[in-house]
């Protein structure tokens, strides 16, 4: 364990560093795919504004902060030679502080949780495992590109939708339709997830991190990526044209060619332009999550 020097001078973490360690800007994702799962729901939107306001707090600066305090901990090592000036290393968030938050952060998640419903729980409950999964041993799914990049991308995408939805409903299991597009989301958020990794090769070769692109090559990892993301799209079209959503899968498919127009720059020089395509392919992936939110919010209300 690290003992930074300012440690036996500050016995709490400065309120600061405690914002800093929480990283909002991370909480767009899942607080997103969140409002996917209200607008996929069917349910009532302005007339459930509590229940809206207490699940996007659940999504955004409980769980994924959980998720964020828990990954600086438990990476304070590696942070204290790379990042030394980050909360934990630099004395900031003394002692074990950072544990304590990471144990505080899931419990209130846990108890805000268990007030939403059952089904809101156990999503809740599966994060959780997931993040703690991800980076703690002795699994530390993050060394390893093909099971961390799953566990993010189901995390923040899947189990935010399906939240999002089962808040709605009063926490109960959301329609399977609405289970289909979060799952198929998910999974294409693994390809999002690879094209971060393009910018630590050399940094994950030396930690023994087994990034796509570590063990793929940059090429093969390249294609990997865009292959992810773009299938679950495809059969996204596919779902929304059976549910008799023929604008919606069009715009959804219209807006897949965008990001495989994008995807043909990007493999010409995948680790220049990984940055790039993340930027704006990744804005035209979650307008198409929020396309076939609608969709399904048609056919949910049609059939009710």
């Amino acid at each position: 364990m690290i003992e930074p020097a300012s440690s036996t001078t500050a016995n709490r973490p400065q309120p600061s560093a405690i914002l800093e360690v929480l990283h909002p800007i991370t909480w767009f994702p899942p607080m997103w795919a969140f409002a996917c799962g209200v607008v996929s729901s069917g349910a009532a939107i302005v007339e459930n504004w509590l229940l809206l306001l207490a699940g996007v707090i659940l999504a955004g600066p409980l769980l994924c902060a959980a998720s964020q305090v828990i990954n600086d901990w438990y990476d304070r090592d590696v942070d204290a030679i790379n990042e030394p000036n980050r909360p934990i290393p630099s004395g900031r968030i003394p002692g074990d502080w950072g544990y304590k938050l990471s144990l505080i952060w899931s419990l209130m998640s846990l108890a805000l949780a268990l007030i939403l419903g059952p089904w809101v729980f156990v999503a809740t409950v599966v994060g959780l495992l997931l993040a703690w999964a991800y980076s703690a041993p002795p699994l530390r799914l993050k060394q390893n590109g093909w099971f961390g990049n799953a566990a993010v991308g189901f995390s923040y995408e899947s189990l935010a939708w399906i939240t999002g939805a089962a808040v709605m409903l009063g926490g109960a299991m959301p329609d399977w339709r609405i289970l289909a597009l979060a799952v198929l989301y998910g999974l294409g958020a693994h390809g999002i997830m690879t094209l971060n990794d393009f910018k630590a090769i050399e940094g994950d070769k030396q930690m023994g991190v087994r990034s796509l692109p570590v063990q793929l090559g940059v090429r093969g990892a390249a294609w990997v990526a865009c292959i992810v993301m773009i299938v679950p799209q495809l059969a996204v079209v596919g779902l929304l044209f059976s549910w008799m959503q023929p604008v919606h899968a069009a715009t959804v498919a219209a807006l897949a060619m965008v990001q495989i127009t994008l995807m043909v720059r990007f493999l010409e020089n995948p680790v220049a332009r990984a940055t790039w395509l993340s930027a704006l392919g990744v804005t035209v992936y979650v307008s198409g999550m929020m396309v076939s939110a609608f969709a399904a919010r048609a056919v949910i209300v049609a059939s009710a």
